[in-house]
């Protein structure tokens, strides 16, 4: 984990307003507006890259309600169109939506239907997909 998360920092694009790292009560926040409990390596993920800009995906955030990006708005949206109750989004893609399950497993999902695609953490996720977007 520590080697990716140093991989996404190197590989981050330099802005010169971005978002801020959310902290624990951001997230306990965010856990109440979604009636769910984030899984530990969202949790990590969200506290230590999420203020990053790589590639062409762009991963959910927190700390901005008013971001494209923001949790809970993307979430809403994918619940809307089938994406079972208790995965949580982790990044929209024209693919359609990868989520995350309570055991940290990230699937994409088109709708109601996961393809076969998975990856065992969402640490997997971000150097095979997130890095190469």
């Amino acid at each position: 984990m520590e080697d990716v998360i140093e991989l996404l920092q190197e590989a981050a694009q330099s802005v010169t307003f971005g978002l801020e790292l959310p902290d624990e009560d951001d997230l306990v926040m965010i856990e109440e507006e979604l009636f769910i409990p984030l899984p530990s390596d969202l949790r990590l993920f969200l506290m230590e890259v999420s203020n990053l800009i790589i590639g062409s995906l762009e991963p959910v955030t927190v700390t901005d309600p008013q971001a494209h990006t923001h949790l809970p708005e993307v979430a809403a949206n994918a619940w809307d169109i089938g994406v079972p109750r208790n995965l949580i989004p982790i990044c929209e893609s024209t693919k359609g939506y990868y989520c995350i399950a309570e055991d940290n497993e990230i699937s994409l999902w088109q709708g109601q239907q996961q393809l076969e695609q998975t990856y065992p953490s969402i640490w997997h996720w971000a150097k095979e997909i997130w890095l190469e977007s």
